[in-house]
């Protein structure tokens, strides 16, 4: 039961999401570079792909294969099949609910935009533990959903009227989300300062160097994968440790449903 939601997570943001092709060119050719090529998105963005996946599914997707003619590759696990198998059970019954309505016109678009992308790369699933209602202001307080993400701890702040709407009380499942350019990473110790604020420690996996700021990628020590923004320069690299946090106020909660 638990692993049939963790894929309804997976799967709840449109069968035109680019993940899924990423995850299904992995099965076929064995390489995250070529599944990369072949949907048309950068090497980086096929493993971002893959993180975000694995934060909803609970499970490794996708292992690596060391060794043989091209020097590894990667394949993927039984629960990367299974999601899959329901990716092509889920695309199979839109199909027919659309042939049913007539396709096209008003049905089609409205599954379209029930069917929406999001640009926030951080994205886990989680369970409402509690809600402070302080005013206009209620703190939700969240832990992944699943034994996978049992030890992530997330907190947001929205308003009164937003909590009503999303039908928030303890129990329900909710999707968190956060911008990568809205996490700061920080070298562990350096603790950031003022309150309201996540704090996730962790090891960075993948650092990008830019200008404005160096992108890291890190496996939270919870579980979870995460990636946000260093100052230039940073120094940080792949295995250092790092503290992630992000403002409870940059949390955006979603619900599942029409």
């Amino acid at each position: 039961m638990q692993q049939s939601q963790s894929f309804l997570d997976a799967l709840g943001h449109g069968m035109a999401d680019k993940r899924i092709d990423i995850l299904r060119q992995i099965g076929q050719g064995g390489s995250i570079s070529q599944a990369a090529r072949a949907v048309g998105v950068s090497y980086k963005a096929a493993w971002q792909a893959l993180d975000t996946l694995t934060n909803l599914a609970g499970v490794a997707l996708v292992e690596r294969v060391v060794g043989g003619v091209g020097g590894g590759g990667a394949r993927l696990t039984p629960a990367g099949q299974q999601l899959l198998a329901a990716a092509d059970a889920v695309q199979q019954a839109r199909t027919s609910a659309l042939a049913q309505l007539g396709e096209g016109g008003d049905a089609d678009l409205a599954v379209a935009r029930l069917s929406v992308r999001t640009s926030m790369r951080n994205q886990w699933p989680c369970i409402v533990q509690g809600m402070d209602e302080r005013g206009q202001i209620v703190r939700v307080h969240l832990r992944g959903a699943g034994d996978a993400a049992a030890g992530l701890e997330v907190f947001a702040r929205i308003t009164r009227e937003s909590a009503e709407l999303l039908g928030l009380r303890t129990g329900v499942h909710v999707q968190a989300l956060c911008k990568a350019t809205a996490v700061r990473v920080l070298p562990l110790g350096k603790e950031p300062v003022g309150p309201g604020c996540n704090r996730w420690p962790g090891r960075a996996t993948r650092v990008s160097r830019g200008e404005l700021g160096d992108e890291v990628a890190a496996q939270l020590d919870a579980g979870m994968q995460m990636v946000g923004f260093a100052a230039p320069a940073s120094g940080l690299r792949a295995r250092s440790r790092v503290l992630l946090a992000a403002d409870e106020s940059a949390i955006v909660l979603a619900v599942a449903g029409v």
